[in-house]
Parts: structure tokens; sequence; C-alpha cells
């Protein structure tokens, strides 16, 4: 009890809330509401609650064990924080310049599978963007903000799954399309805070 009392102790609100934002702008359950429409018009039953579990089992998973994997292989948190801020750099520039940088054609014809699992939980919402970002911002963070966020972003990540008609119809293709506008503005400036941040750190 003392040891989950210590472990809590170390949350911090506006890491929660600073952290909570930038992994719900990576992971990006608004943006990919055309992709999970795309498959329930393929007959495909997307099963929320399944989704959300396993995305979240495998950032849990990794965020625990990222660290450990680093050292495996001699890598300093800072140095990873700087590449996986560069990453979440390009990955901003999709969204706001709705380019492609990073090609997913490979991962097309998993989506007719029959499954909700893959592709959604692993690897659209619990890929490797969201991978390097839990591990990019570990070193600024407390593990115990994170958890926290990682469950507010499951909850965010269900309601738009299971309101994925609704907000299409209400919101519009405009409306979303300014909210995935405004999020990659978010993750293009805590990836330059990432990449700047722990260059200083380093020299």
């Amino acid at each position: 009890m003392e040891a989950i009392r210590n472990f809590f102790g170390t949350v911090d609100i506006w890491q929660v809330l600073s952290s909570f934002v930038f992994l719900i702008a990576i992971i990006d359950p608004f943006g990919n509401i055309p992709i999970t429409i795309a498959m329930e018009k393929k007959g495909i039953k997307i099963h929320a609650d399944y989704v959300c579990i396993a995305s979240l089992v495998i950032l849990m998973a990794f965020l625990f064990l990222g660290e450990w994997i680093l050292k495996l292989f001699g890598v300093q948190i800072e140095y990873f924080a700087v590449a996986g801020g560069f990453v979440i750099f390009l990955m901003a520039l999709e969204m706001i310049l709705d380019i492609t940088i990073f090609q997913n054609d490979k991962l097309e014809g998993e989506i007719g599978n029959g499954s909700s699992i893959v592709p959604l939980a692993f690897p659209m919402y619990a890929g490797p963007g969201a991978f390097t970002a839990l591990l990019a911002i570990t070193a600024e963070y407390s593990i115990a903000s994170l958890c926290i966020s990682l469950l507010l972003c499951m909850l965010v990540l269900y309601l738009v799954l299971i309101g994925t008609n609704w907000l299409t119809k209400y919101l519009g293709t405009t409306a979303l399309y300014i909210i995935r506008k405004f999020f990659g503005i978010i993750v293009l400036a805590i990836s330059c805070k990432l990449m700047f941040g722990n260059l200083a750190l380093i020299f």
C-alpha cells in the first residue's frame, strides 16, 4: 500500500493535462474517424471496448518496459527524446499540411481481416507514433501522471468510437478537419520542446 501511495503521490495535474493533450493528438481518434467508418461499411464490427482495452494494455506495457529496452541497447532517454521529437515533428507536419510522410500502404490489407483489434488497436492507436511519444515524454513527466493520461485518452477514444456516426453527422467533416489541424499545431510545438529541451540537457 505504501508503494502504491508513493507511486500516485508523484501525480502532477499539469503533467496529466499536458501529456493528455499531447497523447490524444498523437493517437488522433478524431482524425481516424474516416477509417473506422470505412471499416464499418465493409461489414467489420468494431468493438470499442476491445479496441480500447487492447490499446491500453499495449501502451502501458511499452510505458513500463520501453526504458528498459533503451537501456538494453545502451541509449539514454534524452537521446531518444530528441529522436522521438523529430519523428513527432514529421507527424505534426502530416497533420497540418495534409501530406504523407509515413507510408501505411502495407497495413491496408489488414482492414479486411474481420478484426477490430487489428489495425485499430495496433498499429493505428497503439502504434509507433504513440510508442515514440510515450518514451520521449518520460524524460519530463512522471510515470504515474502518464498512466492517468493514458486512461483519459482511452476514455476519449471509447467515446469517439461509439459515437463515430453521431460526430460525423453533427460536427461534419469540416469541424473534424479543423480539430485535426488544431491538434497538429499542438503536437508541432511539443515536438520542438522535446527536441530543443533535451538537446540542451545533452550538451
